[in-house]
C-alpha cells in the first residue's frame, strides 16, 4: 500500500525524530518558532510533536527535513533510551541530546558576600539525571559547606537562557545564565539570600559566571582576595558580565 502524507509515524519513530530535531535546534541555536516558520507548520504542532503529546505525521517529518536539510529518520535505525528522554514541561521539554553540551564541571565565580572586592569561587556540576529525566546541578568545594546548593536545570526555548533552581521547602534560589559562549562560559545573575547577623537574611542579586573547569590547569576555590594569584583572571570574568551586558543591574 502506498504511503500517504497523513500517515502517522510509530511512537518510536516519532521519539527518534523529536530527539534529532531537538539536538539540531540546540546545535544551530535557532528557535522552535523559526523552525516552524521554515517548515511551514504551526508552532503548536511542533511543540506537541517534540514533547511527545502528538505523534508525527509523514508530511510533518518531510517538512522538517526540508527545513533542516537533513534526514530525520534513518531506515532500521535504533535510538538509545536515554537519547529520547524528555524533561517535563515546567523545565522546558528538552531532550538529553538537546542539552548535552551544557553537561560538565564548572568553576563558579561570584562576588564575595563577606569581604569587599573579593571573589568567591566553587565548583558546580551539571549532569543528566535519569530518574528525574532532566539536568540537575550540584555545588561543591564551598568554604560554607552548609550552604551548598543543588537543584534542577530548566532550559526553555522561549528566553534562550538557562535557569538553575533550588527549592528547599518552598525557599527558592535562582540563577539565570546565558547560553555558553564559543569558549564555553555562561554569564548571568544569582538571586539568593545573604546571611547577616544572627538569623537575619537579606535578599541579594549578584553577577555570576560558570567557566568550564577544563579551561584551567588547576582551578583555585574559596575566598579569592586581591593578593591571590588567580584574582585578576577571576575578576575579569565577573567584570565581563556587566561590561558586555550579559546581565543588567538597575538602580532605583
Amino acid at each position: 500500500m502506498p504511503l500517504t502524507s497523513d500517515r502517522k509515524l510509530t511512537d518510536d519513530e516519532s521519539r527518534a525524530v523529536a530527539a534529532t530535531v531537538l539536538e539540531e535546534l540546540a546545535r544551530r541555536r535557532i528557535s522552535r518558532q523559526l523552525l516552524a516558520d521554515q517548515a511551514k507548520i504551526s508552532i503548536s504542532t511542533l511543540e506537541k510533536a517534540l514533547s511527545g503529546r502528538r505523534p508525527l505525521t509523514l508530511a510533518t517529518k518531510v517538512r522538517l527535513e526540508q527545513a533542516l536539510g537533513i534526514s530525520l529518520l534513518k531506515r532500521n535505525s535504533t535510538v538509545p533510551t536515554d537519547a529520547i528522554s524528555v524533561a517535563p514541561d515546567e523545565l522546558g521539554f528538552y531532550s538529553r541530546p538537546a542539552v548535552s553540551w551544557i553537561e560538565g564541571d564548572y568553576l563558579t565565580l561570584r562576588p564575595s558576600f563577606g569581604e569587599v572586592n573579593a571573589v568567591y569561587a566553587y565548583r558546580t556540576e551539571i549532569r543528566w539525571d535519569d530518574t528525574r529525566s532532566s539536568l540537575i546541578f550540584r555545588e561543591s568545594e564551598r568554604l560554607d559547606a552548609a550552604y551548598t546548593h543543588q537543584g534542577l536545570v530548566s532550559v526553555p526555548h522561549q528566553s534562550g537562557h538557562i535557569y538553575l533552581v533550588t527549592n528547599r521547602h518552598g525557599q527558592y534560589r535562582l540563577i539565570i545564565m546565558t547560553r555558553p559562549t564559543i569558549s564555553g562560559e555562561m554569564y548571568g545573575v544569582l538571586a539568593t539570600l545573604r546571611v547577616g547577623r544572627g538569623a537575619e537574611l537579606t535578599p541579594v542579586a549578584a553577577p555570576i559566571v560558570f567557566v568550564p573547569l577544563r579551561t584551567f590547569n588547576k582551578a583555585e576555590f574559596g575566598q579569592i582576595t586581591a593578593q591571590h594569584h588567580c584574582y585578576q583572571s577571576y575578576h575579569r570574568y565577573l567584570k565581563r558580565t556587566v561590561d558586555e551586558s550579559f546581565a543588567l543591574f538597575l538602580s532605583g
